[in-house]
């Protein structure tokens, strides 16, 4: 891969969301590899490290040695300035709703100046509205309605494969702005320091 296309791929931090099985995180960091991302970072896991997960990287051990382990989703997400979170199910909240491969196209203008996270939820029962309400964007990858269902890693690897395909056959747009966007954790102090000044106000 070229290498401009590799540094934009190196802005993207996928992070796994209380994943309950360690052989997960292995295919998760495997599928990474596979498509030129190497930043994986999970939250609260069940189990890591384990040998399990060392069993199913398949050659993706350096992406295992370098995971980061968070105790909150508003950790791991504190320096990035973009957050897309999957979800299978339609939920009523307000913001945008993207196929896997409109995120990639979507994303291929934002990654000049910007760290984006990509969230993938509990394999149980994925993100929590709370969780959702973090992100700027929602994500699906479009499957049978009659069974939906995505193992974690498989669907960790199809997101990641539409980033890889729309970044290695179109050049990215230089970005218009000449400072980077507000990341999280500086969005979350603006939000909370206006709540203060509100009150304060009356």
């Amino acid at each position: 891969m070229h290498e401009s296309r590799r540094k934009l791929l190196d802005q993207v931090r996928v992070i796994l969301v209380e994943p309950s099985h360690p052989g997960n995180i292995g295919a998760a960091a495997r599928a990474l590899k596979t498509m030129g991302l190497s930043e994986l970072a999970v939250v609260r896991p069940e189990r890591f490290p384990d040998p399990q997960a060392q069993w199913r990287a398949a050659g993706a051990q350096d992406i295992l040695a370098r995971t980061i382990i968070y105790d909150t989703v508003a950790d791991a997400i504190a320096d990035r300035q973009w957050i897309v979170g999957t979800s299978t199910r339609q939920r009523r909240i307000p913001w945008p709703l993207l196929m896997a491969d409109a995120v990639a196209e979507d994303l291929t203008s934002k990654l000049i100046n910007t760290r984006v996270a990509i969230l993938f939820g509990r394999e149980s029962s994925g993100l929590t509205n709370d969780e959702l309400q973090l992100c700027h964007c929602h994500l699906q990858i479009p499957a049978n309605p009659e069974y939906p269902s995505l193992n974690l890693a498989m669907a960790v690897q199809i997101v990641c494969y539409e980033l890889f395909k729309r970044l290695s056959s179109e050049d990215v747009a230089e970005s218009p702005w000449d400072r980077p966007p507000a990341n999280a954790a500086q969005m979350q102090g603006l939000l909370a320091h206006l709540q203060e000044m509100l009150i304060e106000a009356e």
